[in-house]
């Protein structure tokens, strides 16, 4: 980070953004922007408490606008959607840092991203975003280890991701499915589960637990089923191989995969 004067943090208020965040407060001081960028595909309690999180690092925050449903053949959802997303949020936050004149722009990637199926990496890659916690080596756990030792509220927080990655590629996604996924999410978190997913698949919602709290989904299982229901699937199961990031990659053939690259 020292390399640097100033910098742009592409700010999502999760585990890894908050983290690098605050430690790049005490590089840059004054120097530091955070955007924050809002759409569909992620929630507006997400949004809220990016916003929170902003003021409780003190930090330059601003919410910019970045709608990916607006991307040409986005909604298609194939393989490489990740790709035009990333690159259309880098773009505008890029803009931003060279209209005024900060000298470089960051993301919040780990290590362990590294390892996983991610075709935005590409679009970061082509901009010149830094992800200084990857390149450190810096993984989750490391994070989580630090943001305690920092007191930051998010060291415990659900990983997270956007909303779109609910949705089996090649299934066409909706606002209105969006919706969906994100208001039975944030009702299932207000029965005490941790870290899960509800993947959507049209009308049938899968939802991912992780092992210690199998036991409470199969116990909460009509109050499960009664949220997603009320949000709109018609069937709802709870998947036996329990929560794991990118499930929907595991279809994905070597050649679909490299041609993300």
């Amino acid at each position: 980070m020292q390399k640097y004067s100033s910098a742009v943090i592409a700010f999502s208020g999760g585990v890894d953004s908050t983290f690098l965040a605050r430690v790049a407060k005490d590089v840059y001081g004054g120097n530091l922007l955070l955007i924050t960028a809002s759409s569909s595909t992620y929630p507006f309690y997400e949004l809220e408490e990016a916003e929170s999180l902003a003021r409780l690092l003190d930090l330059k925050h601003r919410v910019i606008v970045s709608e990916e449903l607006e991307i040409p053949g986005y909604s298609d959802n194939p393989p490489d959607r990740c790709y035009y997303c990333k690159n259309e949020l880098f773009t505008k936050i890029k803009y931003i840092a060279d209209q005024e004149g900060y000298e470089t722009v960051f993301d919040g990637s780990n290590a362990d991203d590294l390892n996983d199926f991610r075709p935005g990496m590409k679009a970061k890659k082509e901009l010149g975003v830094i992800s200084p916690l990857a390149e450190t080596g810096f993984t989750k756990s490391d994070i989580r280890y630090f943001s305690a030792r920092y007191n930051l509220p998010t060291a415990a927080k659900q990983s997270y991701a956007c909303l779109a990655s609910r949705f089996p590629y090649g299934e066409k996604i909706t606002k209105e499915k969006l919706d969906r996924v994100g208001e039975a999410e944030f009702e299932v978190r207000k029965l005490g589960f941790t870290q899960f997913r509800i993947r959507s698949h049209e009308n049938l919602a899968r939802l991912e637990f992780i092992n210690s709290e199998m036991d409470m989904a199969w116990e909460k299982r009509k109050e499960l089923s009664d949220i997603c229901k009320g949000s709109g699937f018609n069937y709802v199961t709870i998947d036996l191989a329990g929560y794991r990031t990118g499930s929907m990659n595991e279809v994905l053939t070597e050649k679909e995969r490299g041609a993300s690259a």
